[in-house]
């Protein structure tokens, strides 16, 4: 009799140990898949900001290169009215080399605004994703 109350004890105790033991795990696997779920949305909120931000600076490229090209457009005709409009060859060089000088500043302007405006997207665009980088890098280095 003896030995029965001590197998009967010690499959209690086994039963017990290992049903806590299921109880545990699933209870870490639920906080390891929320904290996952967690992270995932946050990772996906980064890309959606990242690409809004590329998107921004797209629309600013491009609504900067739209008026840059109509006002070159508008500076062309009145350079090509004025040149028309040249007494002599000696005004008509003079007013080209005017308008050649003034338009190859515009265009040096233009592109030293258009690499401010990439180089701002891009820096903007890639910020969500490096904060989600390192928010990941910290949490691997902690979980260690």
């Amino acid at each position: 009799m003896a030995a029965a109350e001590t197998m009967k004890k010690t499959a209690e105790q086994f039963s017990t140990a290992s049903n806590q033991a299921f109880k545990d795990g699933v209870e870490k696997s639920l906080v390891a898949l929320s904290e996952a779920n967690t992270h995932s949305k946050k990772n996906l909120e980064a890309v959606v900001a990242s690409v809004t931000a590329a998107t921004k600076g797209a629309e600013a490229l491009g609504a900067e290169t739209f008026a840059y090209s109509k006002k070159a457009a508008e500076d062309q005709v009145a350079a090509m009215k004025s040149l028309a409009a040249a007494k002599s060859m000696q005004e008509a060089m003079e007013l080209q080399t005017t308008w050649a000088k003034s338009a190859m500043e515009a265009y040096i302007a233009q592109m030293s605004k258009a690499s401010e405006i990439v180089s701002a997207s891009i820096k903007d665009s890639m910020k969500p994703l490096n904060e989600r980088a390192s928010a990941a890098v910290e949490k691997f280095q902690a979980a260690r």
